[in-house]
């Protein structure tokens, strides 16, 4: 990757999901237009796949968080516990 592309894509490093994946849904659409020229199709490809890893990253970290519910006998709630325990 040059220099300028991971400069300019360092913003990416602070976005939340939300806007990661729209922007991310928005470079894919241009790209399947195929009516972007190749140099800026490289360029924006290169966002998109910072874009993905952030994501990736942020769904990584929140399925980490995520807990089970844990029921007592009478199948009422009684707790949780990390969702990697069993």
């Amino acid at each position: 990757m040059a220099k300028d592309t991971k400069d300019a894509n360092t913003d990416v490093a602070a976005m939340p999901f939300e806007k990661a994946l729209a922007e991310l849904e928005q470079i894919v659409g241009k790209l399947e237009s195929g009516n972007v020229p190749l140099e800026d199709s490289i360029k924006i490809y290169e966002r998109g796949e910072a874009l993905k890893k952030r994501c990736d990253a942020l769904l990584k970290d929140a399925e980490a968080r995520v807990e089970k519910i844990a029921l007592d006998a009478k199948g009422r709630p009684a707790g949780s516990t990390p969702l990697d325990q069993d």
